[in-house]
């Protein structure tokens, strides 16, 4: 989602102090990368329909692969909306606003893996009473369509913001969280016993000063988890998209970027995983600003820039995504070795 005001300005500040790391680590993560590890480019979803001159963010498919849900802001921030579309004859139909969205900032929808329900975030009233925060809601999707959401019971809500929930085949909940520094860190609520227990903070390795990470989707088996964040080492300036991987005795490998076929100096954010797993879906504001202008804009040109879907406003995008895990994986590996002083070993 497009955050708050003062917090836009927060993480500017931050990436404004974090500048020439940034810039030294997406060179060495360009010329290192390259294209050759077979991620073809980004594919933009649903041109003029679903991605348009507009703000549109968050995309994810069902299995079939026949139903998207989204989300569209109102910027700045004033509302955010949750819209389905299908698939017919090949093309995204009109979409329509969810039954239950439309009046409150609902936002970061995330699909179940089985497809039958979405987890999102809200600033909707509990029980009556606005909240002044965010809270993870659960809507169930039955025959008869889209059941009211209910707030998500236990431990995962609490008294700071929840943002980008996303639940893994065993009813594990990964979610972004401001609870415990402010700022927003990876958090983990096992289900077990029928109950969400305890939210664990899943540790430096994922959270630190100055990183803010608003997104975390996690696979369906828990083998890796997406990661929409700002301030991470390894980034090209704005949000990148990285991945870590679920190591031995429940121990998480160092994020990786996912390398500039996914990743622009631009903001790219919001992963979804498809129902399939073939695909990722995620969202970035790439467009005419992305490299230094060869000469000054006439007030002309600019407003024809604006008016096009490369406006800076987000569209969907998606890539295969078993090669983007494979290079991942790769580039994880040459990561720990590194770090272990083991480059350039056998």
């Amino acid at each position: 989602m497009r955050r708050s005001a003062v917090l836009v300005i927060t993480v500017a500040a931050v990436a404004l102090l974090a500048t020439s790391e940034l810039a030294k680590n997406a060179l060495l993560a360009q010329t290192t990368t390259g294209n050759d590890d077979g991620i073809p480019p980004a594919e933009m979803i649903g041109e003029g329909v679903i991605s348009t001159g507009d703000d549109e963010l968050g995309g994810g498919v069902t299995s079939d692969g026949n139903t998207l849900i989204f989300e569209k802001s109102a910027a700045p921030h004033y509302l955010y909306i949750m819209c389905e579309s299908h698939l017919v004859g090949g093309k995204w139909n009109k979409p329509e606003i969810l039954p239950f969205s439309g009046q409150y900032r609902d936002t970061d929808p995330v699909l179940s893996p089985d497809g039958k329900s979405i987890l999102f975030a809200s600033d909707r009233p509990v029980n009556g009473k606005d909240l002044h925060r965010w809270s993870i809601w659960r809507a169930q999707r039955s025959s008869s369509g889209w059941k009211e959401p209910q707030r998500v019971p236990g431990a995962v809500n609490s008294e700071g913001s929840q943002v980008f929930a996303s639940i893994a085949a065993n009813g594990n909940i990964y979610f972004a969280s401001s609870r415990k520094t402010g700022q927003y860190d990876v958090f983990r609520s096992k289900f077990d016993g029928g109950e969400y227990k305890e939210a664990e903070d899943l540790g430096p390795i994922f959270n630190g000063p100055g990183i803010n990470t608003f997104e975390a989707t996690i696979a369906e088996d828990e083998s890796y988890i997406l990661l929409g964040t700002f301030g991470r080492q390894g980034g090209y300036g704005s949000s990148d998209i990285f991945v870590s991987f679920h190591a031995s005795q429940g121990s998480w490998s160092a994020p990786v970027n996912l390398g500039p076929q996914i990743n622009t100096r631009a903001r790219d954010y919001s992963p979804r995983i498809s129902g399939n797993g073939q695909w990722l879906y995620f969202t970035s504001e790439r467009g005419f600003l992305d490299k230094d202008p060869a000469q000054a804009f006439s007030y002309q040109m600019f407003n024809e820039r604006l008016a096009t879907l490369a406006n800076g406003l987000g569209n969907l995008y998606r890539v295969p995504l078993p090669p983007v895990i494979a290079a991942a994986r790769k580039r994880s590996v040459i990561q720990s070795q590194d770090r272990n002083g083991l480059g350039g070993q056998g």
